[in-house]
């Protein structure tokens, strides 16, 4: 089973809202709907407070479950944000070690190299020599099934160079897979071996 951690998207911008909404709504008093004045010797009457007006649709949750898609502006207000936090931290990383140059930026390759490696160790390469290589199997299939459906989303979409190199990578992940499954069955189908008689 894979070790992929399960996780929930939360929409900090309606968390923010409510927040706002709550603190504006605790310095402003209540209105009460309007009633007629009390006629004399009347007894207590009942007063109603005006309903919470419903959330803007912007601000709904569609069938999936999921948080609206920001808006441009968020987006581009984020971008912008995330850019300057990155160039900070490059500016951290240089100054403790000048002899680090510019980070090069990051390209299509650079994804499909992560997901190729990524697939090839949870087949068990990159281990210490000696130690028994772990294998993860059903992530590993995972891993090249994503390379498979990012195959397909980019078709036609790609330079001859991107092409290859997805095409090259996807080719040998599957052959390895391949590989490790036959190992797997032939394996499931030996007998299994009777414990070594103990020494009396």
């Amino acid at each position: 089973m894979s070790d992929t951690p399960k996780f929930t998207v939360i929409d900090r911008r309606k968390i923010k809202a409510e927040e706002e909404q709550e603190n504006q709504q605790s310095t402003t008093p209540r209105s009460e709907t309007p009633s007629a004045p009390p006629e004399p010797g009347a007894g207590p009457r009942l007063v109603v407070s005006e309903p919470k007006p419903a959330p803007p649709a912007a601000e709904t949750a569609p069938e999936t479950g999921l948080p609206p898609a920001p808006t441009a502006k968020e987006s581009q207000e984020q971008k912008a944000a995330y850019e300057a936090a990155a160039q900070r931290l490059d500016e951290i990383v240089r100054a403790q070690n000048p002899a680090a140059g510019v980070q090069p930026p990051i390209e299509f390759s650079h994804l499909v190299q992560q997901l190729y490696v990524s697939a090839m160790i949870q087949m068990g390469a990159g281990g210490q020599e000696g130690q028994r290589p772990r294998v993860d199997i059903l992530g590993a299939r995972q891993t090249i099934d994503l390379l498979g459906v990012l195959a397909e989303k980019v078709k036609d979409n790609l330079t001859e160079a991107e092409d290859r190199t997805l095409q090259s990578a996807l080719f040998e992940a599957r052959m390895a897979f391949m590989e490790l499954t036959s190992m797997i069955s032939l394996q499931a189908m030996q007998p299994p071996q009777p414990p070594p008689p103990t020494k009396r």
